[in-house]
């Protein structure tokens, strides 16, 4: 009779020691999101300087003309964590650490289950973008660039979530840097390859 009852509890404890490894395994190691930038076309980067008669002394502003494309995929590698967003998800496009474009992604209370990856294809334009911060020295680097028929663009994409089984709320900080070719309406396609982002150091916890 004893023998059996240590048996029993052996088992016991064998399979409450797997059902923990298990939880630990799903719940209790959080994995990232996974962003890349599986494509992207530029078609248009055009830079012009207009004068403004704002205030007594004029200024030049930078406006750009551009057609950018791109397709975003972000994936939630966990196998049991489901991510929520507490915020919109937003991506924004700059050149020289300027913004000059934002797409939303997202909206605040979506969910991304476990394993599963979304796309986004994205698709900006604009005949005449005022980006006043760009300045003399973003202007100087855009003709540097234009010079070679590529430009750097970077993409950043931000958000906060939470997780299934957490109450930390975790930001969302993550970088694509883009080398592009210009490549105009018409002409041959430009191969690009995948370029994964950079997610910032997360804050404790998550």
């Amino acid at each position: 009779m004893g023998k059996k009852c240590c048996i029993a509890s052996w088992t016991a404890a064998v399979i409450a020691a797997g059902i923990i490894a298990v939880l630990v395994a799903a719940y209790g190691v959080l994995r990232h999101v996974d962003i890349a930038v599986e494509e992207a076309s530029l078609t248009r980067f055009a830079l012009a300087e207009t004068t403004t008669t704002s205030s007594p002394a004029a200024a030049a502003a930078a406006v750009l003309a551009y057609n950018l494309s791109l397709t975003l995929a972000v994936r939630n590698p966990n196998w049991a964590i489901t991510v929520k967003n507490r915020k919109k998800l937003e991506a924004a496009c700059t050149f020289d650490g300027q913004p000059f474009d934002r797409v939303l992604l997202a909206g605040k209370g979506d969910k991304q289950g476990p394993r599963k990856t979304r796309v986004y294809h994205l698709a900006v334009s604009s005949n005449g973008a005022a980006v006043p911060a760009l300045g003399n020295a973003g202007a100087a680097e855009f003709r540097k660039q234009n010079a070679t028929g590529f430009f750097e663009v970077e993409v950043k994409v931000t958000g906060k979530f939470s997780y299934t089984g957490r109450l930390t709320k975790c930001d969302l900080d993550a970088t694509c840097p883009l080398k592009l070719q210009l490549a105009p309406p018409g002409t041959k396609a430009v191969v690009f390859q995948k370029v994964k982002c950079k997610l910032a150091k997360p804050k404790k916890y998550c």
